[in-house]
């Protein structure tokens, strides 16, 4: 909800299997990412910064806060009592530390970060200018920290500067325009659902905004299509690659267990959804 659902995977999914391999319980990894990765999909829904998508419909259809929030209620309190529900089936186990580590906690940089964190707070609440971001921050990360700027992901950035460009674009072809219109009056939750499963629950908010005025049902179904198949969301591949990177050889296995929490969490949502 606080670091946005991409970021807190890249956190904490190191973080976890740090501490499943550290005290040998390795052996519920699939579980425990998958798990994670759910959580950081639908636990992030509530804030207009907790995903991607979020933001960008919060901003294009300029959604009041406390409005946002109430509309993605409901789904965020059934996607957080069924992850407990998941959690109370693990078997409970003894942990312990099996060797020592030290690690200097970086006072400095950490108040830095936090500042310039809430300069970010401020700009989504639309408190500052998104200008007055966009100016300082790198400005300050020169200074302080250029790795953080050289290991930013250019290419997915360019790559949204130019899907909002094709969408754009898309938008203008009337046979699209009526095709789109009529499907998204139809059945807004359950066709932004289905195309996340196809292209991604980002870039759907992005294509399906210019065809409805709908944005609660858009947002709710973006949100909650982020899980099911494996590229319903850009956090489900990060966890994907992590998973892989440190257990080569469960690639199917681990695809079977994903599948299996994510249909089942996305069939829940989407009747609680319709109701």
């Amino acid at each position: 909800m606080f670091i946005a659902n991409d970021m807190a995977l890249l956190t904490f999914l190191p973080l976890g299997y740090y501490v499943l391999s550290s005290t040998k319980n390795d052996k519920y990894a699939a579980f425990t990412f998958i798990i994670q990765n759910i959580a950081a999909n639908l636990g992030g829904m509530l804030t207009p910064f907790g995903n991607p998508q979020n933001l960008y419909l919060y901003t294009r259809f300029s959604i009041p806060t406390g409005e946002f929030m109430m509309i993605m209620l409901l789904p965020f309190l059934v996607a957080t009592a069924l992850i407990l529900i998941c959690c109370l089936f693990v078997k409970k186990e003894k942990i312990a530390l099996t060797e020592e580590c030290e690690y200097k906690f970086q006072t400095k940089r950490t108040v830095l970060y936090l500042v310039l964190f809430a300069l970010s707070i401020a700009i989504v609440f639309r408190f500052i200018p998104y200008v007055t971001g966009l100016i300082i921050i790198p400005l300050v990360l020169i200074f302080a920290d250029r790795k953080a700027l050289k290991d930013v992901d250019y290419g997915l950035l360019f790559t949204f500067a130019f899907f909002f460009i094709f969408a754009g674009n898309m938008s203008r072809i009337s046979a699209v325009n009526d095709l789109m219109s009529f499907l998204l009056e139809k059945n807004t939750l359950l066709f932004s659902v289905a195309s996340c499963q196809v292209i991604s629950n980002v870039p759907s908010a992005v294509l399906l905004s210019r065809f409805t005025e709908n944005y609660a049902d858009l947002l709710r179904g973006v949100n909650i299509g982020g899980t099911g198949t494996l590229i319903a969301s850009l956090a489900s591949l990060i966890t994907f690659r992590e998973y892989i990177h440190r257990r080569p050889g469960e690639a199917a296995k681990y695809i079977g267990k994903f599948s299996l929490f994510n249909f089942g969490f996305l069939a829940v949502l989407v009747i609680i959804c319709s109701l």
